[in-house]
């Protein structure tokens, strides 16, 4: 038996006449909402301007902020995140799946190419591009779970060599695999069935219609959409700022470009300036036609890799890197007893803090162009294909770091774990491969290309909740969303460098983290109201 379907409202409008943009107000040729965008525009310009001011301060603060909630909250964030996963899996499976977004007779908006290619772009390339090599290296020499170390004093020490490869790649898979995505796939499921199901507008706020009624209207809609703004705006910042590093890096290794706080500052700015083309010439124009030239540059240089890497290698790692994950994922998601706090701190609550802060913005936009698809389906392309696909990511350029040390004695990714240069990790390992200067040129674009299509989506999201639902607004406002997106990376990175972005990441991530477990429940019942049989 299910529950009594409930006839969804049409589109625009629920029950009792709640429309997209209906407490917008026209300003100066704007359309933006009152009280959201008010208050999110003048705290965000607030934080910019004082952070700029009081840079030593600001980079102090954060960092205290950051070790606070890493150390206090970890449970609370590691609890959710596996809650998260159980969730996306429990639905998939069962007849819920069979519910349909946008109705049973909705059709895809998108081609599987170009769905997959914006989900995924926006998702986590900067990321995968700034920790794909890094990652496996670090935790390799510092392996979690109490293993012990396998190089001590710059010798390899006998028996811990195997055990910490497999904790290496598995670590890492746990970081950009099952729970990150799942953590996308509730918002975007979430926010998908309220506006195309339920026909409102596509907001944050309007997924807890089913909790909250029509005191979305009000104030805790407006506290919603605010918090959403804010998540979305650092947690974005914390990813440009990591590409901003990553590119300068990469330019100073290749041609000596001075790797200043200047020259991050103006990288940022340059970049900032590219994406306001893409804001301009909008959705399919723009975010689709990068996010469709992005994965086309990573996949051309993940195959390079692996045809020119330990090829071997790299094939059969990936079924042995996949299996070690999920044999070794109880201890990793296991918040009790846990002895390796710096992994847990340092790691694991940045990551679900960061994801969780990027969750409305990746959520946002990945249900906006997922109509016609059924849950079932949605689960599967949003949270086990990329999956799969981080698996052969990390193994490929991960592993191949690995085996450059381990079989070559190539020391250029080992030592930038001593030395904590995480930018340069990348260039190091394809360094060691032919054709140096040309794949390593080839990242420094497709870190940019990145940087540009992560800055023009997450315009595109926070415009559209504050400017009250409506995805049509003027384009001006995506241009000053764009713009502030870039400042705020300066902002924390003249503040505090990395720590400071992780810092603001975990900041807004951790009451988004309580909504979010609020969210499942009003999923949940919204799934329930829909025909699935």
């Amino acid at each position: 038996m299910t529950d009594t379907p409930t006839p969804a409202p049409p589109l625009g409008f629920d029950e009792h006449g709640l429309e997209a943009g209906q407490d917008n107000v026209q300003i100066a040729g704007l359309d933006v909402h009152n009280p959201v965008f008010f208050i999110s525009a003048v705290t965000i310009v607030g934080f910019v301007i004082l952070a700029l001011i009081f840079r030593d301060f600001a980079g102090t603060v954060l960092e205290g902020l950051r070790t606070w909630l890493t150390s206090t909250f970890d449970w609370l964030f590691m609890i959710a995140a596996n809650i998260f996963v159980l969730f996306c899996l429990v639905v998939a499976i069962s007849p819920l799946g069979k519910v349909r977004i946008g109705g049973i007779d909705a059709v895809p908006d998108y081609s599987y190419s170009g769905w997959f290619s914006m989900l995924f772009a926006a998702g986590m390339g900067i990321g995968l591009m700034f920790f794909g090599v890094l990652e496996p290296m670090y935790h390799f020499n510092n392996p979690p779970l109490g293993a012990a170390p396998p190089v001590v004093d710059g010798v390899l020490v006998e028996g811990a060599v195997d055990r910490a490869r497999e904790l290496g790649m598995a670590a890492t898979i746990y970081h950009w695999g099952l729970h990150p995505w799942a953590i996308y796939a509730i918002v975007a499921l979430a926010l998908a069935l309220a506006a195309y199901n339920k026909g409102l507008p596509l907001s944050v706020r309007s997924a807890f219609y089913p909790i909250f009624g029509e005191g979305i209207r009000g104030w805790p809609g407006h506290v919603i959409d605010t918090l959403a703004v804010f998540a979305t705006l650092f947690g974005l910042a914390t990813s440009l700022g990591f590409g901003a590093s990553q590119a300068l890096a990469g330019l100073n290794d290749l041609y000596g470009v001075p790797n200043t706080d200047m020259m991050k500052v103006l990288l940022i700015m340059g970049i900032t300036a590219i994406a306001l083309g893409s804001v301009v010439a909008g959705l399919d124009a723009g975010v689709k036609r990068l996010s469709e030239i992005n994965m086309l540059l990573a996949v051309a240089l993940m195959l390079f890799v692996i045809v020119l890497g330990p090829t071997m290698s790299i094939i059969t790692g990936f079924f042995t890197n996949g299996f070690n994950y999920i044999k070794d994922l109880p201890a990793l998601a296991n918040w009790i007893g846990r002895t390796d706090e710096s992994f847990v701190h340092g790691w694991t609550t940045f990551y679900w803090a960061w994801w969780i802060s990027w969750s409305p913005f990746v959520g946002m936009f990945i249900a906006r162009i997922s109509r016609g698809r059924t849950v079932r389906e949605f689960i599967t392309c949003v949270l086990i294909i990329p999956t799969l696909a981080s698996i052969l990511w990390m193994t490929t350029f991960g592993g191949t770091a690995l085996e450059q040390f381990l079989n070559e004695g190539y020391m250029g990714v080992q030592q930038t774990v001593v030395d904590y240069v995480p930018e340069l990790s990348l260039f190091k390992m394809l360094a060691d491969l032919p054709l140096a200067s040309v794949t390593s040129f080839m990242g420094i674009v497709l870190v940019i290309v990145f940087f540009v299509t992560s800055s023009d989506s997450g315009s595109l999201v926070i415009d559209t909740i504050t400017a009250g639902g409506k995805v049509d607004a003027p384009v001006r406002q995506r241009v000053f969303w764009a713009i502030f997106e870039g400042l705020v990376a300066i902002a924390l990175l003249l503040g505090g460098g990395l720590a400071a972005l992780q810092a603001g990441a975990i900041a807004t991530g951790f009451p988004f983290a309580i909504l979010l477990l609020l969210m499942l429940y009003a999923t949940w019942k919204v799934l329930r109201s829909e025909p699935h049989r």
